[in-house]
Parts: C-alpha cells; structure tokens; sequence
C-alpha cells in the first residue's frame, strides 16, 4: 500500500516538473517577443546602480517563486551577451540620428562622452530622487489614493505600463507624455520584438510611431496571465526583484499642457470623438457638434484649455472611467509605492539622464537615445496656460496632482495657487 501511494506521488511530482518544462519550452520556441531562456541574461555588477545590490536574498520568497526562479536562472549562459558582431553593427546603424524619419524639428543632442564627473553627479542625483520617494512613501502621515495597497493587490489592467525586456533585464514604465515614444523604440531595439524584412531594428528612430504604440509590440505585465496563468505573479516578483526598473516623470502641470496640445490642438480623431465632443456639450453649452475632427476645426471649434481643466475636475470624468494614460497621474500608472524603481529619469534633465542610464545598462554601445524635440512644452509656460484659470481650479487641480509633485521632488507651484 505504501509503495503504492509513494508511486502515485512520484507520478504527480513528476508530473508537475514536466509541465513547467513545457511552459518554459514553449515560451522559448513559440513566441516571438518574449524570451524567458534569456530572464536573467544580464546580472548586475555590485554598486552598478544605486539601490540594487550583489548577491540578493531570495529565501524570503515563496517555494513556488523560487523553483521557477532556480528554473530561469539554470539557462542564464545560453544568452548571456550579444555577439560582438551584432554590437559593431548596432553601433555602425545608431550612432548617428536618422534626420529623416523625425516626426518633429529636433533640437542639438550631445552624443559625446559623458565624463566621469557627470557620471558622479549622476549617482548622487539617483540617491537624491530615490531616497525622496521612499521617504513618502514610508511617510503615513503622507496619503494619497492606493497608496497603502500591496503589489499583489493591483490588478493585472494596471500593469499594462511595465514594458519587459528579459534579454537585458530591464523592466521599463512608460509615461505618455514623458519622451515615451522614444523610450518604447529603445525597448524595442534591445529586446529585438520588431523586425523589419526579417532582421531586428538597430537604430530607434527607423521604427514607424504607428508600431512603436502597437499594444502588441510590447511584452508587459498585463500580458502575464494570459501565458502564465498562476504563475505570472511569481514570475513578475521574481522579475521586479532581479531586473533593473526605470521610468521617466515630468512636472504634472507641464505634462498635462503637452497632452492638451497634442491631443485637442491638433486634429486628432480618435480624441475629438471620445473626449472632446462631450467636453464642448458639457462645458461649452455647444449642441450641433460636427462628427468629425477636420469639420470641427474648419468651423473655428476646438475644446479650450479651460474646458480641459473642467473635465478632469468634474466627478463624473473619474466615475464613467478612470482618466485616460495621458493625463493620468503618474503614480497610478506605475505605482511607486509599490514597486522599487532602480533609476527614476526626468524630461527636464532628459539628455543626460537617458546617457547615463543607458551607461548604467551597459548597452551605450548598442545605442543612443534619440535627440530631443525643439517645441517640448516648456515650464515656463504654465502662467500663460493658466492665466485664465479661476484660482479655485487651480487649487482643485493642485490636489489631484500632489502625489506626483511631491513623489517625484517637483515644487508646489505658489504662483499660480496664490492670488
């Protein structure tokens, strides 16, 4: 009887390995974007970034977490590096920026060496923003809505920000509105998830825009559960653990100017018909709106910043469906408080914080960020943007975007919440 049950049990453990196999194998040679041999392909070098270290503990993960972890790390040496020859010719295509393929006149971009000096200013900038953002976090007496939830509660529709690069180890959380297009294109080169007549994209300025925003480019949290199932929790935490995590912020009133110019000055169809026709009914009193963009914008009729402003105040905006990504508040869309972010970079000091990180990453020789654009809204816009909001509205919106001032080490803006 005994050897019996010890059979039966044998059978289910036996049982239990082979099926993670498959799902390994599977992922390995049925998927095209997604490289789970290669998880680990990158370990960090002690004191390479500040906040992650050598030799992290995994014994506080679960048996579960730790199997699969043992089971990713066991291929590591299969793609631990890209040939030489790959790298030559990933540098020969991007050293130089493809003026042609621009969406956008582009200002001078420094592609010189950063000196050590600047590396050292570097660091200590890291320090200095991650030491602040944990210190509110920790701070109870500093609250804000999700805040206080653990990552296990967030739901999986709210990790479609993580964007995954498990041939380098990098975990990426896009910002609309924070140099995002140019940071997706980067992800795409090193992860090789795009081609073009078969062979991966070296430089990032040759992918089209309509790819680079493709929801199916991209490998991100959000897509876990459809090929992992049960365990793509344990392989996200094993993930955010070992991987190097950056995102991009830029100051709150700033990025929300450039979303209004680009989604309602411009002729955007898909914009006017979900938010700017019931902005001008609801804020404007219009009632014969034309269908579509180009007719509105022929007959003088454009949503106003101050319509804009009304809308994200307005209750009802929140209660129909949570504000769209590219003015909602950073902190829901990449949860800082829960998850610990190696490099935290600024549109503001962009050039030199994209050099430094992609250094920090070891694929400089890779790649180079793309130059910056010549008309980025500017943070000396904001009086003039908000010269004809009522102070009131100003206060209102103030609060709504407080975390991510105060997150991300951006000033109260005192002139335009005093009169």
């Amino acid at each position: 009887m005994t050897k019996a049950r010890l059979l039966r049990l044998s059978v289910v453990l036996v049982s239990i390995f082979m099926i993670l196999l498959i799902i390994v194998y599977w992922d390995n040679v049925g998927t095209a974007h997604f490289y789970l041999h290669t998880s680990f392909s990158r370990p960090h070098s002690p004191g390479a970034i500040p906040g992650i270290t050598a030799g992290e503990d995994w014994e506080a993960l679960p048996d579960v977490d730790e199997f699969l972890a043992k089971l990713l790390t066991s291929s590591l040496k299969q793609n631990s590096s890209i040939s030489r020859k790959t790298e030559q010719l990933l540098v020969q295509s991007s050293s130089k920026p493809a003026m042609s393929n621009l969406e956008e006149n582009v200002r001078g971009y420094d592609w010189s060496t950063h000196n050590a000096r600047n590396s050292l200013d570097q660091e200590k900038l890291q320090v200095e923003r991650q030491r602040r953002l944990r210190e509110f976090c920790a701070n109870s007496s500093f609250t804000f809505p999700t805040k206080e939830r653990s990552f296990d509660d967030i739901p999986n529709y709210e990790l479609n920000h993580l964007i995954v690069d498990d041939r380098h180890g990098i975990i990426y959380c896009y910002v609309p509105k924070v140099a995002c297009t140019n940071w997706k294109r980067v992800m795409i080169v090193l992860s090789e998830s795009l081609l073009d007549q078969g062979v991966p994209y070296r430089n990032p300025l040759d992918i089209p825009r309509e790819h680079v925003h493709n929801t199916s480019t991209h490998l991100t949290f959000n897509k876990f559960w459809r090929r992992y199932g049960k365990f793509s929790r344990h392989l996200m935490k094993i993930k955010l653990k070992k991987y190097t995590k950056f995102l991009f912020v830029r100051d709150p009133f700033v990025r929300l100017i450039s979303a209004f110019r680009s989604k309602f000055e411009l002729e955007n169809e898909e914009f006017y018909r979900r938010f700017a026709i019931p902005m001008l009914k609801l804020y404007s009193n219009h009632t014969n709106i034309p269908t579509s963009v180009s007719e509105a914008f022929g007959a003088g009729l454009k949503v106003s910043f101050s319509d804009f402003i009304q809308y994200l105040l307005d209750p009802r905006t929140e209660k129909m469906a949570p504000f769209n990504e590219h003015w909602r508040q950073i902190y829901r869309l990449c949860h800082p408080c829960q998850i610990d972010y190696d490099f935290i970079g600024k549109l503001e000091t962009l050039d030199e914080d994209a050099a430094y990180l992609l250094q920090l990453l070891k694929v400089d020789r890779l790649l180079r960020f793309p130059p910056s654009y010549r008309n980025r809204t500017a943070s000396s816009w904001e009086d003039d943007w908000f010269a004809k909001i009522p102070l009131a509205w100003r206060q209102q919106l103030y609060k709504l975007y407080e975390a991510d001032f105060v997150l991300f080490g951006y000033p109260k803006p005192e002139n335009l919440l005093k009169d």
